[in-house]
């Protein structure tokens, strides 16, 4: 499963973009039943977020769901934070 997060917005308006493939990872079927949570809880198109927020783009095997702070799910928020950690 390719899992990519694209991160825009925030205060400094600074793009972030990271990607784990969990192909080879002791740990991924729980990577996968994660990234199945946050898409179900993601929107179709982008969302508007608050002023200086971050908006999310969460791309999993070629679908695209949105969504943005403050309104994360907690799937949602662990798995950003656990791309934009251990992607490259």
């Amino acid at each position: 499963m390719r899992i990519q997060v694209k991160r825009t917005g925030g205060f400094a308006g600074i793009d972030r973009h990271a990607e784990v493939d969990t192909s080879a990872l002791a740990d991924a079927p729980e990577w996968h039943v994660l990234a199945e949570q946050a898409l179900a809880d993601g929107r179709d198109t982008p969302v508007i977020g608050v002023p200086d927020g971050f908006q999310y783009q969460l791309t999993v095997d070629g679908r695209t769901v949105y969504c943005s702070d403050p309104r994360l799910t907690e799937p949602q928020r662990k798995l950003i934070s656990r791309v934009l950690k251990e992607g490259a």
